[in-house]
């Protein structure tokens, strides 16, 4: 690794936090030079703009999602107990969702829309991906019989999806961390009907 390449890595890792939190527009440049140490300077000769280094942060953030979505999606289970691993995933990974200020992914969705064009085009791929691994799963499930074949795939996932990040947004806005146990097993019990045959 350059020296280049070392110190974008430190002000990624030194910022990403804030940005989680505090998202891209709410994160002033005192924020990250203070957190870095480091000259007005020294970060826009590592990044072009707040922009570009937003969706280094991103990234960076998004790395435990894909982690566990990875995991749980690529076992050699049957296409429930995939689901029902990505379910447990996030359950478990709440409480370092919750306390690092929020999906990563939801957070910078929402301002990603109003003037950050670089972070938008990578929110949108993001959520595409993930619905596209979690529709797959799903007619994985159709094909061997498991699932309902009537399922919209594509459509299920977009509720799982709004369902896991609606969960996440209620627990984070009325602080009550125990909403998010709840109303994900309810989610799971409510997609369980919807597709088991």
């Amino acid at each position: 690794m350059t020296k280049a390449e070392r110190t974008r890595q430190f002000i990624v890792e030194s910022v990403a936090p804030i940005f989680n939190k505090k998202g891209a527009y709410g994160t002033s440049l005192s924020d990250i030079t203070e957190a870095t140490g480091l000259t007005k300077g020294a970060i826009y000769g590592n990044f072009k703009d707040k922009d570009n280094l937003a969706v280094a942060c991103f990234e960076y953030n998004l790395k435990f999602f894909q982690k566990g979505l990875f995991k749980a999606l690529t076992t050699t289970d049957n296409s429930w107990n995939k689901l029902e691993r990505f379910f447990t995933f996030y359950e478990e990974g709440f409480e370092q969702v919750y306390e690092n200020g929020g999906c990563a992914l939801m957070n910078s969705s929402v301002e990603a829309d109003d003037g950050y064009p670089l972070l938008k085009e990578r929110v949108s791929v993001t959520f595409t991906n993930w619905k596209k691994e979690l529709a797959a799963v799903i007619t994985e499930g159709q094909m061997s019989g498991e699932f309902k074949a009537e399922v919209h795939a594509s459509e299920m996932a977009n509720l799982i999806i709004a369902g896991i990040e609606g969960s996440i947004l209620i627990a984070k806005s009325t602080q009550n961390k125990n909403s998010f146990g709840t109303t994900l097993n309810y989610l799971k019990s409510i997609i369980e009907k919807q597709l088991k045959q």
